[in-house]
């Protein structure tokens, strides 16, 4: 069966080298917010269009064509980053290889082990083996991250409380996201017998008010703060997450999931903003480039071990279901699973995340990255 593209693929994170030109050119404070919220816009613009296109091209040509709309997009880019963004001045560095290979494995074994344990069990040898050696690893990166001269990652971005809260709620809320949109397809095709184009089509309530979310948050940003906005998004995310989680076979689409839908859409328009935003606050400009890789990583973390996460969660209790029984039945414990992650991503605005000075600056140490001259170019991490 020919499946719609989910929204969650449609829906990209955030380059570092875009969010280190943002952070560059745009000073802290309000100027730098209105331009971050502009950029996660034309995010929210592209998913509101990527969904019901990629329906349209699942239906009419095949799910492989989506991947060639990507190809002209790209290549129109490249062409106007050479013709608008200025270069930058170039400087040697250190390519922290050691920092990249167990960063790079040890996820991928954690991932892999999370997703062996929904088919083998969480005592099958080969699962433990996996998730033991992705934790080693990763601890191993940890240490090398300390020592490291010019770390892919340095540590010194997660001494801000605020950074640090955005990137876990970040992982949270992309987990819950990339769960829902991906099962709540098959659920739309499996169970609902949706074709490709339908599904794409079913979306529309999501999308559209998250094109109109993203629209607004730029002029809401400076009157209510991106705390406050954040919040707002993640709580009618929560509610729209926990009224889907009640739907069944016979339910209404324009009474019963359109409202739902309409509410996690609203949730996603409001919240990767502030997201981004907080992810950034209190960045030297010589630490910019890692620190929207670190945004990136958050991003990329939450979609890869949220969704082998969902994927064992589905699993649970299906003994003795098949066909559109037994898939109902992992859609149900998945939704559960988002609205968890959800609240897990409130609990953590509410506790974590606080507004920051913007007049406070932290600078990185010395041999580790050098500020940019005159706020005009990129870190050297990011050339490197």
């Amino acid at each position: 069966m020919a499946r719609a593209p989910c929204k969650a693929s449609a829906r990209r994170s955030s380059p570092p080298a875009t969010l280190a030109l943002i952070q560059t050119y745009f000073s802290e404070g309000p100027e730098r917010t209105r331009a971050v919220a502009y950029y996660s816009s034309v995010a929210g613009i592209g998913a509101s269009f990527g969904m019901v296109l990629g329906g349209l091209l699942a239906g009419w040509l095949s799910w492989r064509a989506g991947f060639f709309i990507n190809l002209p997009i790209g290549i129109a880019l490249m062409l106007a980053a050479h013709k608008y963004v200025g270069e930058t001045e170039r400087r040697t560095g250190e390519f922290d290889l050691a920092g990249a290979v167990s960063s790079t494995l040890g996820m991928t074994a954690l991932v892999y082990g999370i997703v062996r344990s929904a088919e083998e069990g969480a005592y099958d040898p080969l699962t433990l083996a996996a998730l033991a050696m992705g934790l080693l690893l990763l601890a191993l990166f940890v240490v090398n991250e300390h020592r490291a001269r010019q770390p892919i990652m340095p540590l010194r971005l997660f001494a801000n409380r605020e950074r640090v809260g955005a990137y876990l709620a970040r992982v949270l809320f992309l987990a819950a996201m990339i769960g829902f949109f991906f099962f709540f397809t098959q659920y739309l095709q499996g169970v609902r017998h949706f074709d490709p184009l339908a599904s794409g089509l079913a979306f529309i309530p999501a999308t559209s008010v998250n094109f109109v979310a993203a629209i607004l948050v730029p002029r809401l940003s400076p009157r209510f703060g991106n705390r406050r906005l954040l919040a707002f998004g993640l709580i009618s995310a929560l509610i729209g997450m926990v009224s889907i989680s009640q739907i069944s076979a016979d339910t209404s689409f324009l009474f019963g999931m359109a409202p739902p839908l309409m509410l996690i859409g609203l949730g996603q328009g409001f919240t990767l903003s502030p997201l981004t935003v907080a992810g950034i606050a209190g960045i030297a400009p010589g630490d910019a480039g890692a620190a929207g890789g670190v945004v990136n990583v958050a991003h990329q973390l939450g979609n890869s071990l949220g969704l082998s996460v969902l994927v064992a969660v589905a699993a649970l209790g299906a003994d003795g279901l098949d066909g559109s029984a037994l898939l109902a039945h992992r859609v149900d414990n998945v939704l559960i699973g988002c609205t968890v992650l959800l609240a897990l991503a409130l609990a953590v605005v509410a506790l974590i995340v606080r507004p920051h000075n913007a007049k406070r600056v932290e600078r990185p140490a010395i041999g580790r990255s050098v500020a940019c001259q005159n706020c005009r170019s990129v870190s050297p991490d990011l050339a490197a």
